[in-house]
């Protein structure tokens, strides 16, 4: 029985721990790096026709560039939009390489 009540024990401590693990794998962008994006991506090129959200998953490579990894949109104006002013652009004071950012973008009509 006091070997039981040590098993169980144990057993609740591993299972708390998984539990209290942060599972967040993404890190927001610093301000600096957020605006610096903003300036980059300026306004569209083509018609906004609802304002939509939408969440850009990137990180840095070894030269300081901005390399997209994911662009949560369907529409094919947006993401194209997204990936040929962001891809591959250097920016002052870059995050830390190979660190996967998130960033939420609002696109509306100017």
């Amino acid at each position: 029985m006091k070997k039981f009540k040590i098993t169980a024990i144990a057993l609740l401590i591993g299972v708390g721990s998984l539990f209290a693990t942060e599972t967040n794998k993404f890190d927001a962008p610093t301000k600096e790096i957020r605006n610096q994006i903003i300036d980059l991506l300026g306004t569209p090129d083509f018609v906004v026709q609802d304002e939509m959200t939408v969440l850009i998953s990137f990180t840095f490579s070894s030269n300081g560039e901005i390399v997209v990894l994911n662009v949560n949109s369907s529409n094919k104006d947006v993401l194209n939009f997204i990936r040929e002013n962001l891809n591959y652009k250097a920016i002052n004071n870059p995050g830390e390489k190979d660190k996967l950012y998130t960033i939420p973008l609002k696109i509306s009509e100017v």
